[in-house]
């Protein structure tokens, strides 16, 4: 799919048969369940059989179990591929009659297919880039913390920035936040900004500090938090809008490193059985890079790329609108934010957080001028582009499902597929307007094995029941979009169904969930990493289901989750990933 981009909205698939095409025209979702649609699927069989050089078949799956996300056609045995399509779906019968002597055959041995995964939340390009970092994630402690900072500084040339890390305090014993004093003896040369894993706050050694420019003298930013000590000084600590004083004096990194962060990522997700994703990241010069892997043939990821809201006037100035592109690279999405995080208490709340009770949160550096804010939204949606909007506190939740509302009924109905972002903590009012007001909440369940062990004492026990409350979101009419947030989560969807799925924390101490009433099943959570995802791009007319007609996105599975116990789906491979028809990661054995 390499070359230029389509001008306007990416047309629908179209199969390359004339009988095909027939065909599916007048049963677009043949059942197999009904012996018409049966006598209509052999017919079918047989023409392709009759025409093999007008439509050729290079890849058939077949002995296994493969979930389709259809409804008229939940389960099959076998499916085959042509170019870079499925050609039918059925049973290993009938989808062996149609191999040809080019076809290549991959015999399931049972087990479970399902359609590639499509992750709709990540930031591909600071993720590939941290993939070379120091990882600082799973450091239990604050000396361990500081020993994993000192051994890669000594092995990074002086002068050079050491970023990423994604830390977690809340993994340490006590929680306590960490300052510039515990790393400046072993980075004395380095600047180093490291961030928590949520990505709201981080840590800047004095060396950063001093390139930053910032010192006790230096005011706090709208939407943004520099933490001080007793003397006013500063301890390292920024949050939120605040980063950006000291992301500022970072070296932007140059075209060649951004795309081979991008290699890096697309490596690492596809071992995960990822075959698109929704990148909230997606810069001019990442989208560039995009674009000349794209042309190059490198890219084996589909990507929808999100820029900032306030910047919403560069891409309606281009007269680009919602869902611009093609099958593999597509922009048009606007990423907003509303607040911050729990974990660095800087959610939105209503009411103050019960270990900090001198906050409640603060407004992001938008929303701290809710008018220009909101008129930002209702411009960008008068000129066609999608809003997506971070809210993770429930007042910040709610402020945005009010705009959403004031929007709709300001310019009317139409297919807008409004999201937010995260919706992490919700009022029980809230959770019905999601789907009343057709806004798709895009979640990662990943999260709530971090914050589960620890949020009660944040927002309590009270607070905590409408939290990640997938199961009420869904029984209200909501669209479910499942993603990672990588960096922030890894980027391993089978862990996201296993999260949704189990809600067990990752200290063990919640064997039954936590919040037990919110899990969901393994369909749903499926549905969401593929539907769902494709739903909130656009996209479900092209992917999300194994159907005839459908990019041949797929990823075979070591184990059939829908029969093992759900707690095993966290030991669950992935042994195939297929994009576009081709084989691009199988596991070693």
């Amino acid at each position: 799919m390499g070359g230029r981009l389509p001008i306007g909205r990416r047309q629908p698939a179209r199969p390359t048969n004339g009988y095909f095409a027939a065909l599916t025209a007048l049963f677009p979702q043949p059942s197999l369940q009904s012996p018409l649609m049966r006598l209509l699927l052999a017919l079918l069989t047989s023409l392709i059989a009759l025409h093999a050089a007008e439509f050729p078949v290079d890849l058939i799956l077949m002995g296994g179990k493969i979930w389709t996300v259809n409804p008229q056609q939940p389960e099959a045995e076998a499916l085959a591929v042509g170019a870079n399509r499925i050609v039918a779906v059925g049973t290993s019968a009938e989808i062996a009659a149609l191999k040809q002597p080019h076809t290549k055959v991959i015999d399931l041995h049972g087990r479970r297919v399902l359609p590639g995964f499509n992750d709709a939340h990540v930031h591909f390009q600071y993720g590939g880039a941290g993939l070379a970092s120091v990882q600082l994630r799973d450091a239990k402690s604050q000396a361990e913390f500081r020993r994993r900072i000192a051994d890669f500084a000594a092995r990074t040339p002086k002068g050079q920035w050491i970023t990423g890390g994604n830390w977690d305090h809340e993994n340490w014993s006590p929680a306590d936040l960490p300052t510039r004093q515990a790393i400046d003896p072993v980075t004395p040369d380095t600047p180093v900004f490291v961030s928590r894993l949520d990505g709201h706050m981080a840590l800047a050694n004095s060396a950063a500090l001093k390139l930053a420019g910032i010192d006790k003298n230096t005011k706090d930013v709208p939407g943004g938090v520099i933490v001080r000590d007793a003397e006013g000084k500063p301890t390292g600590i920024l949050k939120d809008a605040a980063l950006g004083l000291v992301q500022k004096a970072i070296p932007a990194p140059n075209a060649h490193q951004i795309a081979e962060a991008l290699l890096a990522a697309q490596k690492y997700v596809t071992a995960n059985g990822v075959t698109s994703v929704q990148d909230m990241s997606a810069s001019p010069d990442v989208f560039r890079a995009y674009q000349s892997l794209l042309h190059s043939g490198q890219l084996h990821v589909r990507v929808s790329g999100h820029q900032p809201l306030s910047e919403w006037k560069r891409l309606a100035a281009s007269g680009i609108q919602a869902d611009f592109g093609n099958d593999i690279l597509h922009i048009g999405g606007l990423k907003g934010f509303a607040d911050g995080s729990l974990g660095s208490t800087t959610a939105l709340l209503f009411a103050p957080y019960n270990d900090a009770p001198n906050t409640s949160g603060i407004a992001s550096d938008e929303l701290v001028n809710p008018e220009k804010m909101g008129k930002d939204i209702s411009d960008a949606d008068a000129a066609g582009l999608q809003i997506a909007i971070h809210a993770i506190g429930d007042k910040a939740n709610f402020i945005i499902l009010n705009y959403y509302e004031k929007l709709t009924a300001e310019h009317g109905e139409r297919d807008r597929r409004f999201r937010i972002e995260h919706a992490q903590h919700l009022t029980a009012a809230d959770i019905p307007r999601f789907g009343k007001l057709h806004v798709i909440a895009s979640m990662q369940p990943y999260h709530l094995l971090d914050d589960g062990h620890w949020a009660e004492k944040r927002i309590g026990p009270e607070r905590a029941k409408s939290s990640y409350a997938f199961r009420s979101l869904l029984d209200t009419g909501a669209t479910l979009a499942f993603g990672s947030d990588w960096p922030v989560a890894p980027a391993v969807p089978l862990m996201g169904i296993y999260a949704a799925v189990t809600r067990r924390t990752l200290d063990g101490e919640r064997p039954n969930g936590w919040v037990p009433e919110q899990k969901i099943t393994v369909a749903e959570s499926v549905r969401a990493y593929t539907m769902g995802s494709a739903f909130a791009s656009f996209d479900e007319k092209k992917k999300g289901s194994l159907e005839v007609g459908k990019l041949a996105d797929i990823v075979v599975l070591s184990d059939d989750i829908f029969a093992i116990d759900p707690v095993d789906i966290a030991k669950t491979k992935v042994d195939f990933t297929i994009f576009d028809g081709q084989v691009i990661y199988e596991r070693s054995k």
